[in-house]
């Protein structure tokens, strides 16, 4: 049977005064079928992948009408994006075990952390980084990496702590752009070029991370 908010709200409507329970429970149930909807789209990517997702597809797989759809994301590019931002969440989660004495150590942890993600969700990451109608779309200013990225976030604060404690030099942005950029490309490497004989994946990615962690305490990163 097919599932539409408009039908849910019409059949749920009553007088002001209980507005507010009814609100909650409108509310409850948006969430719901939006986690859902995020739910299938991944199943969706993971089947034929990101260029085979549309809102249609999407609609018949939940047996809904598209309309209900468009009533929380407009196009693909909306619904994307929101699947990319569940998997920043997913990565922070990861990071927020990085607390650690040695800023430093927090830092490469929060590398090999992403690098990690990376291989256990190829297909997540593929939807956050390597899809251009994603990330690639988006403008984002130093402030919103800084402070609201909780993929990038937690790694400029590390960086942030190790300049303060004199390990790293140079500016912080400038520093864990460099360190970001080296560890989303050997993550990028492994999921995309399987057949590359790389041996170990774990031991590959410990030598990137200490390599470019090695030559960022030998250099002064300044603006970039």
């Amino acid at each position: 049977m097919e599932r539409t908010i408009q039908s849910f709200e019409s059949k749920t409507a009553k007088p002001p005064k209980s507005r507010g329970p009814l609100q909650n429970r409108r509310d409850r149930y948006r969430s719901e079928l939006r986690a859902e909807t995020l739910s299938a789209a991944r199943e969706l990517i993971r089947e034929e992948g990101y260029q085979g997702l549309t809102i249609r597809k999407l609609a018949q797989r939940m047996e809904c009408s598209p309309m209900a759809l468009y009533s929380y994301f407009a196009d693909k590019q909306t619904l994307l994006a929101a699947l990319a931002l569940e998997g920043f969440e997913k990565v922070a989660k990861r990071f927020d075990s990085a607390v650690h004495r040695d800023p430093l150590a927090a830092v490469k942890k929060i590398l090999l952390d992403y690098i990690a993600y990376a291989e256990e969700n190829p297909n997540e990451y593929r939807v956050l980084f390597l899809s251009v109608e994603t990330l690639g779309e988006v403008e984002l200013s130093r402030e919103d990496l800084q402070e609201r990225n909780p993929a990038f976030g937690p790694l400029f604060k590390r960086v942030q702590a190790c300049i303060k404690a004199g390990v790293l030099k140079g500016d912080a942005f400038a520093v864990s752009t460099v360190l970001w950029t080296a560890a989303h490309g050997a993550a990028s490497v492994l999921i995309t070029a399987q057949k590359f004989p790389f041996g170990t994946h774990g031991l590959y990615a410990e030598e990137v991370v200490a390599t470019i962690i090695s030559g960022v305490q030998n250099r002064a990163i300044e603006r970039i």
